[in-house]
């Protein structure tokens, strides 16, 4: 399945490389632009092994891991493992995020508050994800995680408007299901766009506070 991207004499010989660092590669997991995406274990915890792929049009995982350091023991994003490179090829290790992508699950209360004070972490921190909007990176569980900062970079961030106009103003499926769920009325809405609009200016997060607990 993956012999056109990796040859099993090379994924042998990844897994006794990462076996050497006390990591077990245990099965295949799913295969991106950048890179092929296994589930592995360390000392007895769940993790995700990300190997960039050899025709990744780019190598993003040394900010990657740069950025879950900064975010350490933060709550946003599971812990950093480990980081390397393996013959040419960048890697990743981290905790495995258990849940359900915001895009195929229907959040509680206590998600969309944990969801809007983790983006605003990140704003504080002046770190945009980049893919906050489509769903997938955002994982639903006992927890909420935010995952994959692979496009993220310190620039204007943008994380708090993004996933508060996925989850609730846009068209899409995550939107549709929200506000069915909670019986979100024009008021709801219109006095959320106007926090958004004083959040951008004011970056005091207050009145969005507030408008959630309502839910």
């Amino acid at each position: 399945m993956l012999g056109y991207i990796i040859s099993q004499e090379e994924l042998d010989r990844f897994k006794d490389f990462l076996r050497e660092r006390g990591i077990k590669l245990e099965e295949f997991y799913s295969k991106g632009t950048t890179s092929l995406v296994f589930i592995g274990n360390k000392k007895g915890k769940k993790v995700i092994i990300k190997l960039e792929r050899p025709d990744s049009p780019r190598k993003n995982f040394k900010k990657e891991a740069k950025i879950l350091k900064i975010l350490e023991g933060k709550g946003i994003t599971p812990h950093l493992v480990d980081y390397g490179v393996f013959e040419g090829k960048e890697f990743l290790v981290r905790e495995f995020a258990e849940g359900e992508p915001l895009l195929y699950s229907t959040p509680q209360k206590k998600h969309l508050l944990q969801i809007l004070e983790k983006t605003y972490q990140l704003d504080v921190l002046g770190i945009d994800h980049g893919q906050i909007q489509g769903g997938k990176h955002i994982i639903i569980g006992d927890n909420v995680w935010i995952i994959d900062f692979e496009k993220a970079g310190f620039r204007k961030p943008k994380n708090v408007t993004a996933a508060m106009a996925m989850i609730f103003l846009s068209n899409n499926v995550i939107a549709k299901r929200v506000r069915e769920k909670f019986h979100l009325d024009q008021n709801f809405l219109t006095s959320l766009r106007d926090a958004l609009r004083e959040y951008k200016k004011t970056k005091n997060i207050e009145k969005l506070r507030e408008l959630l607990s309502t839910l």
